[in-house]
């Protein structure tokens, strides 16, 4: 659907880019409606001329139907380098894998990775840039790293004295807030800040909260411009035109994955090495409980996938979320009681407290507490968030 207007000289970008549109099977409608950042050039166009600039992008910073690259080139703006997150700059390497720098093969342009050992622009990378664009459709989720990339761009810039300017796009679960708080000795790369799982905000009033609340060395002197969307409001239930990530193919993934990816730190499945990542949740030793399976298998984005080759026993989630809460223990809270041997759902390597947020909810699972005893537990942080929250909104909220 973007192919055909993409320049030639990045056709490889294009055939990655189609291939991220052909996974995602719902028709966006709503998003027709939706100008995001990257498409209100007269916004910040201006302030590039004459400028050198670096862009923090991948497959999904898209400006109406071609890459934003291939726009400001077209504008004659002068980008000095390319930097990419997680996945990479094509979007299509493994979570956790580390992502080593290179080249673009179209522009030659050097492409600095920011996901490996170096998570944060260096001095030396900021040498020769006056500018720092970050354009990258997140999906609103504390341990999506896309906002900690955010974070450490914002950091570097400081430091740097560069000019940041983000360009908004819609949060596709920036219509409620949930989840517990993060608790700040358990601070990671999978969740850097005191925010709840779901924390309702576009990376443009994320950023500025960071700002505004100095929750980074350096916070009052960056030079910060955000570019905001347009027709969008915070009850919007926008479907993003490109997958954010090779394992968050559809938009039901999307929905879905604050409260499966808990399984993340667990010997339970989410799917990955399947066509439905985290839609679905499994496991070899729940044979028996449910009629319902999958077989992970080694595939572009998944390349050693968990339980490879076996058949895993468990649910698929229904398409559109009906339940009582959009974010959801009862997956987690389910498997607990399916697993044989309770002590070892659970991963020893801290790592599910991380993508918690605390050390209360692995306690709380095993003692057999039902999800609304356990959601008490977050009421007063999410209360206190909410506050600091509305002071860097944007958009109209759902509250």
């Amino acid at each position: 659907m973007y192919l055909h207007n993409i320049t030639q000289h990045h056709k490889k970008q294009g055939i990655i880019l189609l291939f991220c549109c052909l996974l995602w099977i719902t028709p966006n409608t709503h998003a027709q409606s939706i100008i995001t950042g990257a498409e209100n050039m007269e916004q910040y166009l201006s302030l590039l001329h004459k400028k050198k600039v670096a862009l923090l992008i991948n497959q999904t910073s898209i400006a109406g139907n071609r890459l934003l690259l291939d726009t400001l080139l077209t504008r004659d703006i002068s980008v000095t380098k390319i930097f990419a997150p997680e996945h990479g700059f094509r979007g299509v390497a493994d979570a956790g894998a580390h992502i080593r720098n290179d080249h673009d093969s179209a522009t030659s342009l050097p492409v600095i990775s920011l996901y490996g050992k170096n998570k944060k622009p260096q001095k030396e990378h900021l040498a020769d840039v006056d500018i720092v664009i970050y354009d990258l459709q997140d999906v609103g989720i504390r341990f999506y790293t896309y906002i900690s990339t955010l974070q450490y761009a914002m950091e570097a810039c400081a430091a740097e004295r560069k000019t940041l300017i983000v360009l908004d796009r819609p949060n596709p679960n920036g219509f409620y807030i949930d989840g517990p708080v993060l608790d700040t000795s358990l601070r990671s790369f999978v969740g850097m800040q005191p925010v709840p799982i779901v924390y309702g905000m576009t990376a443009g009033e994320y950023a500025l909260m960071l700002k505004g609340e100095n929750w980074f060395e350096g916070a009052a002197q960056l030079d910060l411009k955000i570019i905001p969307c347009t027709g969008y409001d915070h009850t919007s239930r926008y479907e993003m035109p490109v997958a954010p990530s090779p394992n968050l193919k559809s938009p039901a993934a999307v929905l879905w994955y604050p409260s499966l990816c808990l399984f993340e730190g667990t010997t339970v499945s989410v799917g990955r090495g399947t066509p439905a990542p985290f839609e679905q949740w499994g496991h070899p030793d729940f044979k028996g409980k449910s009629s319902y399976s999958f077989v992970p298998q080694s595939m572009t984005g998944a390349s050693k996938p968990l339980h490879e080759g076996k058949i895993c026993y468990g649910k698929r989630m229904p398409e559109e979320n009906t339940g009582t809460y959009i974010f959801t223990l009862q997956p987690l809270i389910e498997a607990f009681q399916w697993t044989p041997d309770k002590d070892k759902l659970f991963n020893r390597n801290n790592f599910f407290e991380k993508l918690a947020g605390n050390t209360q909810l692995r306690s709380q699972i095993m003692e057999g507490l039902s999800e609304e005893q356990i959601r008490v537990t977050w009421e007063s942080d999410l209360k206190a968030f909410r506050l600091i929250r509305k002071k860097y909104l944007l958009y109209p909220d759902f509250e």
